[in-house]
């Protein structure tokens, strides 16, 4: 069989014996052939717990919309066009609606990102700025202690609206809805406290009823004030197949659960060897972002088995914490202890991927030279068909999973096979 692997802007064609493929990975297919503009369109007129935008803009003066930024796989661009418009039908101008890209700890964007991002609509007809985590105000405290500080921009506006993509994430749960302003928007310091419940049992992909991240970051979301969530759920090629738009965080919970019916996935039996990918650009634009995938393939494998992480990584570590923590990450025990001691913002994505490293035998194919992937704990692969064919001429009844979008997927059930 032939497959392809994204991995950067292009992907990698893989040729693997039928009978070698235990499983390929990917969402449940779906049938519907809705156009995008549709979904959106249908979204935003029929919201979730809420009045209609654009009804919400007549009690307003101002309007201002936190979206995603580079790292993330949210096509904004897609539908911000439409919100704006629905804004204007509300009667707020276009001097009147700024958009912030929440960066949380990520980098600043260029004006060229910052165009691609939101679309020529959108950053020719609205103010557009970056979020800023040094320039924060204090608005209160969880109840779990997190100092909920936010970017003043997004503050003292009339209409505060929260958009992203609904995905699942390897401690919160999942992404989108309130977690478009925390973290999106607030400074390192109340990052950093939310995150640091990472280590709980509970904080893990799937789970957002009890999770004390995901139930921190609602709380954080009700201080702040979202007014209206506008939330898409992608496939594997980045289209919107689906969204729901309304209350904070009643639309939130519905897009979970249709999320969930679709990447729920049920698997009988682990592989020797998982090929996953993050899904190619912007996931596997650095190893900060690209991890998650290979924390949510970990269950796939036997426990002796690998995994092959494909993920260009042309930025590097991503996040400047990161990488010094990454210098010790050969070593769980030690940098586990030391963020149980004292938690790091950074430091938990190097324990994270230690953990993984530290019990399967993890090959990493990147643009990282070979001594720094040693470093981390990976072993570096410059030829993924070789391996594989020399892996199967070794033994021939191996079984290889491939999983081309990592950041999907959730083991909902596993069962070892008799």
């Amino acid at each position: 069989m032939k497959i392809e692997v994204p991995y950067g802007k292009e992907k990698i064609n893989l040729t693997i014996p039928k009978k070698n493929i235990l499983d390929i990975i990917t969402e449940k297919k779906n049938d519907l052939k809705v156009a995008e503009n549709n979904i959106i369109s249908y979204a935003l007129n029929n919201p979730v717990n809420s009045k209609k935008l654009s009804e919400l803009c007549k009690e307003s003066h101002n309007a201002c919309i936190i979206v995603s930024d580079i790292t993330r796989p949210c096509p904004s661009y897609k539908f911000l066009p439409q919100i704006i418009t629905e804004i204007n039908n509300g009667g707020i101008d276009n001097k009147d609606i700024r958009v912030i890209i929440g960066l949380g700890i990520h980098r600043k964007h260029s004006e060229d990102e910052k165009r691609k991002l939101l679309g020529d609509f959108c950053y020719e007809k609205v103010e557009v700025m970056d979020s800023d985590p040094l320039s924060t105000r204090v608005i209160g405290t969880t109840t779990s202690g997190t100092p909920v500080e936010v970017f003043r921009e997004a503050l003292n506006n009339d209409l505060l609206i929260a958009t992203g993509n609904i995905e699942y994430h390897y401690f919160a749960g999942y992404s989108g809805g309130a977690k478009a302003v925390m973290p999106g928007i607030c400074s390192r310091n109340s990052i950093q406290a939310n995150h640091s419940m990472m280590l709980n049992e509970k904080s893990v992909a799937g789970n957002y009823l009890d999770n004390p991240i995901r139930n921190d970051i609602e709380e954080a979301g009700k201080l702040i004030g979202i007014d209206f969530v506008f939330n898409v759920i992608l496939d594997d090629h980045k289209k919107i197949i689906d969204a729901v738009a309304g209350s904070n965080n009643k639309a939130w919970i519905e897009g979970v659960k249709r999320y969930d019916s679709i990447y729920s996935i049920e698997v009988a039996s682990r592989a020797d060897i998982v090929v996953v990918s993050p899904g190619g650009f912007p996931k596997d634009i650095n190893l900060y972002q690209a991890q998650k995938a290979l924390d949510n393939v970990k269950d796939l494998v036997e426990d002796e088995g690998t995994i092959i992480l494909m993920a260009l990584c042309n930025e590097g570590f991503g996040e400047d914490v990161f990488e010094n923590w990454m210098e010790d990450a050969r070593n769980y025990e030690l940098i586990c202890r030391r963020l149980k001691e004292n938690f790091e913002l950074g430091g938990h994505k190097a324990v994270t991927i230690a953990k993984v490293t530290s019990s399967k035998n993890v090959h990493l194919y990147s643009d990282f030279d070979e001594k720094t992937t040693q470093k981390m704990g990976f072993n570096k692969i410059t030829d993924i068909q070789l391996y594989l064919n020399e892996r199967i001429q070794r033994d021939n009844n191996l079984k290889i999973t491939i999983v081309p979008n990592g950041r999907f997927l959730k083991v909902s059930h596993y069962s070892p096979s008799t």
